[in-house]
């Protein structure tokens, strides 16, 4: 599932591909990937132009000038690819991991006045794009619970602390993974983390120090920023606006590198476990349990 880096890295890419840009028509192959009334898209999408794009969690928000917002979950396979006919003719980026579009995991398509294109594919057709209107988004059940941006000013240590003891008979990482804690952390930023702090993935977070927090916290930061950087993580289906990798994966230090050396410990292979139900990654010598 695309985490915090890679839905802000699409959020970054469409707000400089399609803000400005006026909706013309939507097509949809699959009703659950696009549950919405024809009459509210008559009404409300079809015309409006895009004014903002925005991100809470894994989650990207569309503004439209019709006091609407699409609001959009990628999901486990989702992708958000643009193409405009003004840069790239038919075809598509010579660099690009999406081939033609439409294809057969195309869910949604929209199309703008100048005849450009939005493509939502969604192999596993989990993802969803719903239209709510805008201020109603922040009522919305899972924005009412997540919790708190990782980069937020207002997110302190002290904070984060707190929040994270609120789960103290839980596994350190299932308390990371709890979006309602801290948002937009999944497995792949999750098990970054907690090496870089060096701490053990199955310790009840009741038996980790507030100091090991406190750093668990600056290492979460390191990794997302650093990913945001380099355009996410494409491990799978992740692609960016254009259609492109993230090169995120390649700077991993435990993520998939089950097999190889740790990056601190040279002669320690790094192993692959179970932990709140996800493939998990650790160096035996750096996380003790």
């Amino acid at each position: 599932m695309p985490e915090l880096p890679e839905v802000e890295t699409v959020k970054r890419g469409l707000g400089l591909l399609i803000v400005g840009r006026v909706i013309a028509g939507v097509e949809h192959d699959w009703p659950k990937s696009f549950p919405n009334s024809q009459t509210d898209v008559d009404e409300f999408l079809l015309g409006a132009s895009i004014t903002e794009i925005r991100r809470r969690a894994k989650v990207l928000l569309i503004d439209l000038s019709s006091s609407y917002t699409l609001v959009i979950h990628l999901k486990m396979t989702g992708q958000l690819v643009y193409r405009g006919t003004e840069v790239f003719g038919a075809g598509h980026p010579n660099d690009s991991l999406v081939g033609d579009l439409p294809d057969r995991s195309t869910r949604v398509t929209l199309t703008f006045q100048d005849g450009s294109r939005l493509f939502f594919n969604d192999q596993r057709k989990f993802g969803w794009i719903k239209l709510y209107p805008t201020i109603e988004v922040p009522n919305i059940d899972f924005m009412k619970r997540v919790g708190p941006e990782p980069f937020e000013d207002t997110l302190s240590h002290t904070d984060f602390v707190q929040r994270m003891r609120r789960r103290s008979g839980t596994t350190v990482k299932a308390a990371l993974l709890d979006q309602t804690v801290i948002a937009g952390i999944g497995n792949i930023y999750a098990d970054e983390g907690l090496w870089g702090a060096r701490i053990h993935p199955v310790r009840r977070v009741r038996d980790v120090s507030d100091k090991e927090l406190k750093l668990l916290l600056d290492e979460v930061r390191y990794v997302l920023s650093l990913s945001i950087e380099k355009g996410g993580s494409t491990d799978k289906n992740y692609v960016n606006a254009e259609g492109k990798r993230g090169s995120y994966i390649d700077f991993a230090r435990v993520f998939r590198r089950e097999g190889q050396s740790c990056p601190r410990h040279p002669d320690v292979m790094i192993e692959k476990l179970r932990v709140a139900g996800r493939g998990t990654h650790v160096c035996p010598v750096c996380q003790v349990e």
